[in-house]
């Protein structure tokens, strides 16, 4: 090899980059020192050119601490110098690009509801380091990005239910490692608490709620639990049944809203303008359509249903902007919902 490239000093600090331990951890410059000769001979640097390095170019740009800074005066006093990254930051390296931090930094909300705790717990020090990294001025085009870009719910959004986390590590440990699980669930139907072994299958998150999708003891039918609603969890050490699930395969038929029937109903209706206009850039269905009515600006609507609440909703909250022609449960069920708030005024 090249004697000029294996004495190349940029080479060094990316190995040194790499020994160096996340606060509470921390290593001397000694023991730096010695790693480097341990790693690679040519790595030989006396201890004040490392000490230099480290302070100079090394500690503002990947957010190291030295002891000579603490707060308490008896490490300060220590000799040789113990070096480790800030608490908060990802140690090691590659270090993180813009284009990384950036798509960290819009990721974090979202995962923080889908991933297991552990992970979680891993990964903060990342979510911390894309935060740092984005509010930079050397992000660039990157961090403007960032600024500017936001994902908005449709609808008012709730805030998310609160779950407790010893019941989500739990819930998470027996999804990864396939075992049974003991819950106490608040079941919203009955008002009571009721004790349960569960053989989980999947979470699923939706809106602000998690549900974690699982059959009950001995039965095979699959339901869904609010992960708010269980009061207590405890792991057992049994496998749990699995039954060849696929997500992809499930979700298509699953119910998170009580259905009428167990099929789609084919929605007939008169639409406001400005409605078939939203209607026709995003489409309710993919066989949808929408066809002028004779004599006036309304327009008829065509679209396939899931029959679920949802859906009733959905129409419900139009108001008068859709006038229901078929089917004519739909119509009757939002007549008496109609009819039961005016009687509240």
């Amino acid at each position: 090899m090249n004697n000029r490239i294996k004495k190349d000093p940029t080479r060094r600090n990316l190995v040194l980059l790499r020994l160096i331990p996340r606060h509470p951890a921390s290593i001397s410059t000694t023991q730096l020192r010695d790693a480097l000769l341990q790693e690679d001979p040519d790595f030989d640097i006396t201890l004040r050119s490392l000490q230099r390095d480290l302070e100079g170019m090394l500690s503002g740009r990947f957010n190291l601490m030295c002891s000579k800074d603490d707060e308490d005066e008896a490490i300060r006093k220590q000799r040789p110098y113990r070096w480790s990254y800030e608490p908060h930051t990802r140690a090691g390296l590659p270090v993180m690009s813009s284009a990384e931090a950036l798509a960290m930094c819009l990721s974090e909300h979202h995962l923080k509801y889908l991933l297991p705790p552990d992970v979680l717990t891993l990964l903060r020090p990342h979510f911390s380091e894309a935060r740092t990294r984005i509010e930079s001025t050397s992000s660039g085009s990157h961090g403007r990005w960032a600024r500017r870009v936001r994902s908005l719910p449709n609808g008012r959004a709730l805030l998310p239910a609160i779950v407790d986390g010893k019941v989500w590590e739990h819930v998470a440990d027996a999804l990864l490692r396939q075992r049974q699980l003991r819950v106490d669930y608040l079941s919203r139907a009955k008002g009571d608490i009721r004790p349960m072994v569960l053989h989980p299958r999947g979470i699923v998150s939706r809106g602000p709620c998690n549900y974690l999708i699982a059959s009950v003891g001995e039965y095979s039918d699959i339901r869904h639990f609010a992960m708010h609603r269980i009061q207590r969890a405890e792991l057992l050490e049994l496998t749990s049944r699995d039954d060849a699930f696929d997500m992809d395969d499930y979700l298509p038929g699953a119910a998170f809203t009580p259905r009428q029937g167990t099929d789609t109903v084919e929605l007939i209706a008169d639409v406001h303008p400005q409605l078939a206009w939203t209607l026709r850039e995003t489409p309710l269905s993919s066989d949808q359509t929408l066809t002028p009515i004779p004599e006036t600006d309304w327009v008829r609507l065509h679209a396939h249903l899931p029959d679920d609440q949802e859906s009733f909703w959905w129409v419900y909250g139009l108001g008068e902007n859709i006038r229901i022609q078929s089917p004519v449960a739909l119509k009757q069920a939002v007549l008496a919902r109609t009819h039961s708030v005016l009687s509240l005024y």
